[in-house]
Parts: C-alpha cells; structure tokens; sequence
C-alpha cells in the first residue's frame, strides 16, 4: 500500500465522496477492483502530460486530476455534479475546479495541451458536441486522451448499457469514427486487459473475478472473506494496458478502451 493510499483509506466518512455507482471512489476495499482499473490509465499517461497545461473533462471524485498535478505545469478540472466539484474542492485544495456542461468548457479557445476524459464519455448524451468542445479548447497539435468501457465486453450482446447511468457505450470502431469525424487523427487505440495476477484471480473465482462482485451485489449478499481480500489487494499494476495492431491483442476483447488523439 502506497502513502497515497494509506491516506484515501483513512479519510474520515464526511471527507469520502459517496459512493453512488455512477463514479469510483477510492479508499473503499469492496470498490478497490474499479478503483484501480480507472487508476492505471491515468498512470499510463503520467510521462505524456510532463509540464502540459492539462484540463480533465469530467474529474468525478478529484483523484485522477490530483496525480496528473503532481507532473503538469497546470491541471483545470470541470464537472457537472456539483457534490463532485465540491468534494474535490476540499479533498484537492490545490486543484482548480469548475461546475460546469462538459459540452459547454469553460475555457478559452486554445488554451490546453491535453484533454483528458477517463470514464466519461459513456455518461454523456451528446458525445459529438463534447468531441467538438475538446478540439476549441485544444492548442493545434494538442492531445485528447479517452478511456471508456469497450461496449463489446462491458454490455455484451446489447445496444442498451446494462450500467443505469451510461447512455451510450463505444467500441473501439465506434469510438474512432467519433474522433475522426469530430476533427482529430486517432494515433493509438489501446485496450485495457486483465494481467497476470488477476488472470489467476479470474480462474479462481470461477473464471471471472467480476462476475463474482457483480453476481454477490445483485443478490444482496455478502462477500466471502477470501473475495474481500482479493479485492483488497488488486493494484493497477495487475491491468496490462496494450497498443492493438492488427489483431495482435483484438481490441475487441479488451476491457476498457484507451483512445490517443490529436487536434487537426
């Protein structure tokens, strides 16, 4: 357990943003598995945004933006709950934040280098009209960084999201003509995958560690010991994140897309 994460755990109830399920909160054991597979893309990206002028569009509990703080020259954070906003303002003192429509940036044109939107964009209702918002406020040349569940894997079978407060969920196809047709050049689509570790932890709790949360909350039930633990211990070291080429992995298979765009 890192610092960081010894003080998320230990933050006082009225500190915690509460847990609702629309957004992952940290400092939670039962919501660690989330928690870390929403961590590691912004770990992913840290080296990219090195002394950038960021803006995270959608920054829910505060904590992605805080860790991209610690490496940009500048970190500006909008969200539309106002609970959010104002939990962040208190968790992240040294976080500029604003309350506002994603589709409507408060931010001058030009004035980023990198967009970033993890977890978001399958909450919103007009997806094209936040794409076109991110180029305005983009610098030429400037990066937009997505990350979204892949519809193929998280709502298998189903043009509906099973997730109530997702409104539209993307593949990677799906996702890329977005951007394209919003004005920006797709240069890498990655996906999001189980490693090692949670591999074994998938055979070992009956070939899906996610089924086995997911199946105990629908049922009102509760966790096993074992299960609490293993949820407990997962870090974001344990999802590979890896550029698809080709079919060399199948992007449709991974669990959460991970799309690297520029303005154009």
């Amino acid at each position: 357990m890192t610092d960081q994460d010894r003080t998320l755990a230990d933050l006082p109830a009225d500190v915690q943003l509460a847990l609702t399920g629309e957004r992952t909160v940290p400092g939670i054991p039962a919501e660690n598995y989330w928690f870390r597979r929403h961590e590691v893309a912004y770990q992913h990206i840290l080296d990219r945004c090195a002394g950038r002028d960021i803006l995270e569009a959608g920054s829910g509990e505060g904590y992605g933006a805080a860790m991209l703080a610690e490496v940009a020259a500048s970190v500006t954070c909008v969200d539309y709950d106002e609970s959010a906003v104002e939990h962040t303002r208190r968790r992240y003192a040294g976080l500029v934040v604003h309350q506002a429509n994603l589709i409507d940036l408060p931010l001058a044109d030009a004035s980023v280098d990198t967009v970033v939107n993890f977890q978001v964009i399958e909450h919103l209702w007009d997806q094209p009209a936040f794409i076109t918002e991110c180029r305005r406020v983009l610098r030429p040349g400037g990066e937009l960084l997505i990350s979204t569940p892949n519809r193929i894997t998280f709502s298998p079978g189903r043009d509906t999201p099973l997730n109530p407060f997702h409104t539209r969920e993307l593949s990677a196809a799906e996702l890329t003509e977005l951007l394209i047709e919003g004005g920006f050049a797709v240069t890498a689509m990655l996906g999001v995958w189980h490693g090692a570790r949670l591999r074994d932890l998938d055979r070992r709790w009956g070939g899906s560690i996610i089924d086995a949360q997911i199946e105990r909350a629908l049922a009102g039930v509760d966790w096993p010991d074992e299960l609490t633990a293993d949820v407990a211990a997962i870090t974001a070291a344990d999802f590979d994140v890896v550029e698809a080429t080709g079919d060399n992995p199948d992007i449709d298979t991974s669990l959460d897309l991970f799309a690297i765009a520029v303005r154009i």
